[in-house]
């Protein structure tokens, strides 16, 4: 989630066990310890392009590593903040431990992937119930929030807390509603569906992007659900064959193991960009749900020396955004 959800997030449920006298506080240290796992994207390499994505979301958002995170932010918090208030730093540990517990469990509910069970698996959870970015899920919760520090009732962060759960609810059923929808439509096509992935699109959890695999191709369609369905057909592209899409490269070479790097975040929806066949993208990404422009992929080059690195590339131009056709979506027109 972006961060001033996590930070939300974090402060309501620290709030929600706090008295009126350490209210304040409480949104504080939450806040701050709800957004702290991110801090993980200043793991970065020059010349490795990928390990971002393989550090992003990992060992700072495992549940085993929570109660480590959560001291490490307690510990900074006393030394500079709390210690001089004269506020025991088992308060400030509590706060702190809530706080941060909460920033795995909100990213899990988006479409990204969190590795929730570092070191034990690299599995990324992905429960695809909310949008990254969400502001009918954002803005109550932090006005709540505001409510529960100015007039220190832990009730209004109580609320807050309650309506990110019922919203993440909803999010479920209607993730549940637009995968039944996805299957129906691979039935109607006759296709058997191999794999699938369904995931809210911008700032909403009626209009859905749907993508799945049959027969060595993805189909992907923009499905709305309210009081009733509407399916907007999209394309189809080619899964990515690297011996009949990219014949030049070397198996052994750095390239061809990076791709297996981005094939492992992508949960395996590559496939080459139609306008460049030396860009592999992730496909599960578009700014139109019904579009298969990515957001973001690799870039090859057959020059490279062996152990060069690929390029991580993110696509100005598949972020252009038709906010006409969007809305009229999203509306179900």
């Amino acid at each position: 989630m972006d961060p001033l959800t996590q930070g939300g997030l974090g402060a309501s449920l620290a709030q929600s066990v706090s008295t009126k006298a350490s209210a304040k506080i409480a949104a504080i240290v939450g806040f701050l310890a709800g957004m702290a796992a991110d801090l993980d994207f200043l793991i970065h390499s020059e010349t490795d392009s990928l390990l971002f994505l393989e550090y992003h979301r990992q060992f700072t958002h495992s549940l085993v590593f929570i109660p480590i995170g959560a001291l490490i932010v307690a510990i900074l918090m006393h030394l500079v903040v709390t210690r001089r208030k004269g506020i025991r730093f088992s308060l400030v540990y509590r706060f702190s431990l809530l706080g941060y517990a909460t920033h795995a469990f909100i990213d899990a509910c988006t479409s990204y992937g969190t590795q929730l069970f570092w070191p034990f698996s690299d599995v990324r959870i992905a429960w695809n119930q909310v949008s990254i970015i969400d502001p009918l899920l954002t803005i109550p919760l932090l006005l709540l929030v505001l409510l529960a520090t100015l007039k220190r009732r832990p009730l209004y962060a109580r609320l807050g807390f309650a309506w990110v759960i019922a919203y993440l609810l909803i999010g479920l059923y209607q993730h549940q509603r637009a995968v039944s929808v996805t299957k129906v439509v691979a039935e109607s096509r006759g296709h058997q569906v191999e794999r699938y992935e369904v995931k809210p699109s911008f700032a909403n959890l009626l209009l859905w992007k749907s993508i799945y695999e049959y027969n060595g191709y993805y189909y992907i369609d923009a499905i709305h659900v309210s009081t009733k369905t509407r399916i907007y057909p999209g394309l189809k592209i080619a899964k990515l064959n690297i011996e009949r899409d990219i014949p030049w490269l070397d198996l052994s070479s750095q390239q061809a193991k990076d791709i297996e790097r981005f094939r492992w975040f992508s949960s395996d929806f590559l496939s080459l960009n139609r306008e460049n066949p030396l860009q592999v993208v992730d496909m599960r990404y578009s700014m139109m749900p019904d579009e298969a422009r990515a957001l973001w992929g690799i870039e090859l080059n057959p020059q490279a020396s062996r152990d060069t690195h690929v390029g991580y590339e993110m696509y100005s131009d598949a972020r252009k955004f038709d906010a006409g056709r969007f809305i009229k979506m999203l509306t179900g027109q």
